[in-house]
């Protein structure tokens, strides 16, 4: 565990600055969560509730923290979980069928000053929103956080394998639909 998680649960743990300790830890990990989130989810309010709720359900489950992984990779582990079960609840509320959700996603990254960049970039993003939720995070987690396929599998609970397997979909996908654009 870094140095700075250390520092960071000892105020926590510390009745006399357990608020400067959640202060620090918000600070030291929000952007970082919440663009894991906004990748999952695309819509900022969305990723903004989100990334407040990982952040709550953190500070109830501290004390379960055991300090086999980093604060990040626990944090990161709370809010792929927190964006997976968002999605999946969002689909069953509105009856989404997947291509309906791809479709009213795909509307939302069209409309103008929502995504800034290039083009190539938002073309991505269209052919992200097509792999089924896991994929697109296994990617998101290799390709744009770059974190090792061991990291994954700490975040995630899922197996090195499977992980490389589901990378592997993911790529080949998102190469199928960046041709068919």
């Amino acid at each position: 565990m870094k140095e700075n998680d250390q520092h960071i649960l000892r105020l926590i743990q510390s009745p006399f600055t357990k608020e400067i300790g959640y202060r620090q830890l918000i600070e030291t990990y929000q952007k970082r969560v919440y663009h894991v989130i906004r990748r999952m989810v695309i819509i900022h309010e969305d990723a903004d509730d989100l990334t407040q709720n990982t952040f709550i359900r953190a500070f109830r489950s501290l004390d379960k923290f055991e300090g086999n992984s980093s604060l990040f990779t626990w944090l990161y582990r709370i809010a792929t979980n927190e964006a997976l079960t968002f999605l999946e609840k969002k689909k069953k509320r509105f009856f989404f069928s997947l291509e309906d959700h791809q479709e009213k996603m795909e509307s939302y990254l069209d409309q103008p000053g929502i995504l800034t960049g290039e083009e190539i970039q938002k073309k991505l993003e269209k052919a992200l929103l097509k792999l089924p939720d896991k994929q697109r995070l296994v990617f998101h987690l290799k390709y744009q956080e770059e974190l090792s396929y061991e990291e994954m599998s700490e975040v995630t609970g899922t197996s090195i394998g499977a992980l490389k397997a589901s990378y592997h979909h993911a790529v080949k996908k998102i190469e199928q639909s960046l041709l068919n654009q």
